[in-house]
């Protein structure tokens, strides 16, 4: 078999084994991520190949044209070092820019120790994305009347929780809206006032404890309440939350609910950054589709 390097689309099996990558990383991914990502755009996911043998890869994720996301970038441990990390991310990032309108931006969320290298790539850092971990054996800090407007996600009308989340995120996303809210293992729950949806979030079980993400609220209120039904979900397993630090409100949040920082990621753009409401974003969805 020939050693040169081959890119090209990835099949379903072989996203399996890049989520199973993903796991002894330490990314814990969710129980039913690889499905989901797959349902969400199946054309995003390249590998990499070297005398026939899977040895990278990662998602370039379109979002209707109107916004793409690179993630899940991956290469097998005995492989690095040598380049092909390199011309598999660029030959990445051009894909995506060829899947995309003109002008539209990408997002990405890169580990700090490659935010240079990504710069050099053309993305300009945002923000800092931190991951904390809480203890859910001991109940989250409440505040009065916090619970009173939270009710079951699936109870919203759909299109009401997709408008709310394109304030929140560059693009519409109902495909993977539909799937992710849904999905076995997790909670999806909203804040309902007045009639009115003033934010909502998802817990899903990972291979260690439950993410939540995202979470998106009109005010700290409303993500706390938000926060302390997703952790009462998890039953004493350990919780984690991908808070912006942009989001002063955020980061108060997991202060009052002593979770303890472990991770954090460079979120940046190539392109405008998207006009968002961060004052929403109290946790984002996932590092790998945004």
């Amino acid at each position: 078999m020939s050693n040169q390097l081959v890119i090209r689309n990835m099949t379903r099996l072989e996203m399996d084994e890049l989520v199973d990558w993903a796991a002894r990383e330490g990314w814990n991914p969710g129980f039913h991520d690889a499905e989901l990502f797959w349902a969400t755009d199946p054309g995003a996911f390249i590998a990499a190949t070297l005398g026939g043998e899977l040895i990278g890869g990662g998602a370039i994720t379109s979002y209707n044209g109107e916004f793409g996301f690179m993630g899940f970038f991956i290469v097998r441990p005995e492989y690095r070092g040598r380049g092909l990390g390199n011309t598999l991310w660029h030959a990445r990032r051009e894909r995506l820019l060829a899947r995309l309108r003109p002008g539209a931006s990408i997002g990405m969320d890169g580990v700090f120790a490659m935010q240079d290298y990504y710069a050099k790539g053309g993305f300009v850092f945002s923000h800092r994305n931190m991951r904390f971990r809480a203890d859910t054996a001991k109940r989250p800090t409440t505040s009065q009347a916090d619970d009173q407007d939270i009710v079951q996600l699936a109870t919203i009308p759909f299109d009401q929780v997709v408008d709310y989340d394109r304030t929140c995120f560059p693009a519409e996303r109902a495909t993977f809206l539909r799937g992710w809210i849904a999905q076995a293992d997790a909670l999806a729950v909203g804040c309902q006032r007045d009639g009115k949806l003033s934010g909502y979030g998802v817990a899903r079980r990972c291979l260690e404890g439950f993410k939540i993400g995202p979470l998106f609220a009109d005010d700290a209120l409303a993500a706390n309440a938000l926060y302390v039904r997703l952790a009462d979900f998890a039953q004493g397993a350990p919780l984690f939350l991908d808070a912006p630090e942009n989001n002063p409100a955020a980061m108060a949040l997991v202060r009052q609910q002593g979770m303890v920082e472990v991770f954090g990621c460079a979120r940046m753009y190539l392109g405008p950054p998207p006009a968002i409401a961060h004052e929403r974003v109290f946790g984002v969805t996932t590092f790998e589709l945004g």
